[in-house]
């Protein structure tokens, strides 16, 4: 592989890397539980299944999988449920405000790259209020494949007219390291966030692992903005 180029863009996955939105994304899946007679599920259990999406939420609260004869209703119930409160406890982590200031700061443009689709990705973003915009956002529905395919990496570079060599791109699942490495790009897995159930984050083979959001800037060799350490929140 070319050696990579000078960093210009960061890209980040957005639940579980960017926002913490396991609470209201369990709060949907236990309001469906509850439709059903079923008992709730803590959030520590569910969070772990989050960044798998309305897939991994029906796995750990109903043991269904598509394919499932009713995995298909479910899936709609719940996605219906979350959409009509998709921004009450979801926040940014800890660090990710002062990381995208930093990043701006230096001329580095940023972007959110999700498999979650657009018609919540938007919806969602648009709550959050966001103090810089990204450069580019990249739903689970905008390119031809989602991720663990490296067409929507290869999409977001387009938008920002970026090379992939002169990226980085941070998750917090084996598929988003393996879009980012299929993709030519650096990669970097974020431990702070939800990690899914199978490999661990060390055997994901990604460029680095991240402790606390703003430790992409020593890895991109970017300096944070003055009295913003690694130990901001």
């Amino acid at each position: 592989m070319p050696e990579p180029m000078p960093p210009s863009a960061v890209l980040f996955d957005l639940d579980g890397t960017f926002a913490d939105t396991a609470p209201d994304m369990t709060a949907a899946l236990n309001r469906l539980l509850a439709r059903y007679d079923r008992p709730p599920v803590p959030l520590e259990q569910a969070r772990c299944h989050v960044s798998s999406g309305s897939r991994g939420m029906l796995a750990v609260g109903f043991g269904r999988v598509p394919g499932d004869p009713d995995y298909e209703a479910l899936c709609s119930e719940y996605l219906d449920l979350y959409a009509a409160d998709i921004h009450c406890e979801t926040c940014l982590f800890p660090g990710i405000g002062a990381l995208v200031e930093a990043l701006d700061a230096q001329g580095v443009c940023w972007g959110i790259v999700t498999n979650k689709p657009g018609w919540l990705t938007d919806p969602l973003l648009e709550a959050m209020a966001l103090p810089i915009q990204p450069a580019c956002v990249v739903s689970g529905d905008t390119a031809a494949r989602a991720k663990p395919h490296p067409d929507p990496l290869f999409h977001a570079c387009g938008m920002i007219d970026r090379d992939p060599r002169a990226c980085w791109y941070v998750g917090d699942d084996h598929r988003d390291i393996l879009a980012g490495r299929a993709a030519g790009m650096r990669t970097l897995a974020a431990l702070y966030g939800y990690l899914g159930v199978e490999l661990h984050p060390r055997d994901w083979g990604a460029d680095g692992l991240l402790a606390h959001p703003l430790e992409v800037l020593r890895f991109l060799h970017v300096d944070a903005l003055s009295g913003v350490s690694a130990a901001a929140s």
